[in-house]
């Protein structure tokens, strides 16, 4: 088995979604839940079919990210995995939609950081076994970090 670390690529000012799901519709399904939760929101996803063809589906409503999330699922190259790439609002807008996307499995990350996915492969394919994302922690937050954090969520009205 063979280990590799895959960057992720995110587009300026975007973010990223990437996840595990079990079925062809989860291309549309979580385009549908993406719409009719922010219709403003561009977006692209993509979707590594894991049997038949085994092509990555993708949709979206901008070409950009639509091919952001393509490159990114192809170089993961893992099936049943899924991207979003998104700009114009946060994966927080749209995680708990996804989340209840019937065929999601589950979240591997929601970052604009800078991220690699770590992929295993054997001789059937390749899985996903985790995400680094962003750094590691540089110590514990004093009172006054915690203070920032919070007039920081204030600042940008995800707090009263």
């Amino acid at each position: 088995m063979q280990l590799s670390a895959i960057p992720l690529e995110i587009p300026p000012d975007g973010n990223i979604i990437v996840g595990q799901s079990h079925f062809i519709k989860t291309v549309e399904d979580i385009y549908e839940a993406i719409v009719n939760t922010n219709p403003g929101m561009k977006f692209g996803v993509a979707f590594n079919e894991a049997s038949g063809p085994c092509l990555t589906r993708v949709d979206g409503n901008d070409d950009e990210m639509k091919a952001a999330a393509t490159r990114n699922a192809t170089a993961i190259a893992a099936g049943h995995t899924f991207v979003v790439v998104l700009r114009g609002g946060f994966p927080i807008n749209i995680l708990g939609r996804i989340k209840d996307v019937p065929e999601v499995c589950g979240i591997f990350c929601a970052t604009a950081n800078p991220a690699k996915v770590v992929v295993a492969e054997d001789e059937q394919g390749r899985g996903i076994l985790g995400v680094i994302d962003g750094s590691s922690p540089k110590g514990v937050e004093t009172a006054a970090d915690a203070d920032a954090r919070r007039g920081f969520l204030r600042k940008i009205g995800y707090k009263r």
